[in-house]
């Protein structure tokens, strides 16, 4: 697909710049960051239009115990774009959501058990600890960067994101490309993954868009002024 805009001309970060950099990092908090314990990669579809589909890298946090955030980038290299975000929930917390949120989230057995969600790097025992809790999981996926269109900047709209949920919704080149680069198999994690179950009630019907196609779109909307907003003394 087509840039959408014109491109522009970009310089590697200037000396000066890194410098302060460094600097500011050995003085400064990250604790949200330094809170990232895990890498998963997948791919995400998006939920108006199922051909285009890209590879996901997230980094993910616990919250809690039943929820996880992850930042979601373009590849896992230190210059990669940082492309959206994706929320993890239990099971149990899905279910606690109203009707209308559900077909936000789209649920993650169909990925695990496929192995085509794999964490890069770890060893096939220890990611399958971890993968067999994600398989009964609902994840919720925001991306603001287009970066399959060929975008060199966020532009547009934030868009809802969906996962793989059956064979054959996968780009074969995008499949094989991931197993070669990473030195997966994702016939034989599917194997091996063959245990592992979903959430216990099943695939709620109103996740994954309910079975049908979601897409942000903007309008126009009075706004309310500020001299409107009720004012509190204290």
């Amino acid at each position: 697909m087509a840039t959408t805009h014109a491109r522009l001309p970009v310089e590697p970060t200037p000396t000066g710049m890194a410098i302060l950099e460094t600097a500011t990092a050995t003085v400064q908090s990250f604790s949200p960051i330094n809170s990232i314990h895990q890498h998963l990669c997948a791919f995400h579809l998006y939920s108006h239009d199922m051909t285009r589909q890209l590879e996901a890298h997230h980094f993910c946090a616990h919250q809690n115990k039943e929820m996880r955030q992850c930042l979601i980038y373009d590849s896992p290299k230190a210059d990669a774009k940082l492309i959206g975000l994706e929320y993890i929930i239990s099971e149990l917390l899905f279910l606690t959501l109203p009707d209308n949120e559900k077909p936000l989230w789209h649920s993650h057995e169909y990925e695990v058990k496929s192995g085509v969600l794999f964490l890069p790097g770890l060893p096939g025992p220890i990611q399958r600890q971890d993968l067999d809790k994600v398989c009964k999981t609902y994840g919720k996926t925001i991306h603001f960067w287009q970066v399959d269109r060929g975008d060199e900047l966020p532009l547009g709209i934030p868009q809802v994101m969906l996962a793989l949920t059956r064979d054959g919704q996968l780009r074969p080149e995008l499949a094989i490309d991931v197993q070669m680069r990473y030195g997966v198999s994702f016939d034989e994690e599917r194997e091996k993954r063959a245990y592992m179950e979903g959430p216990k009630f099943g695939v709620h019907p109103l996740a994954n868009g309910g079975g049908k196609g979601l897409k942000t779109e903007l309008r126009e909307t009075d706004c309310m002024p500020v001299d409107s907003v009720p004012r509190v003394f204290v």
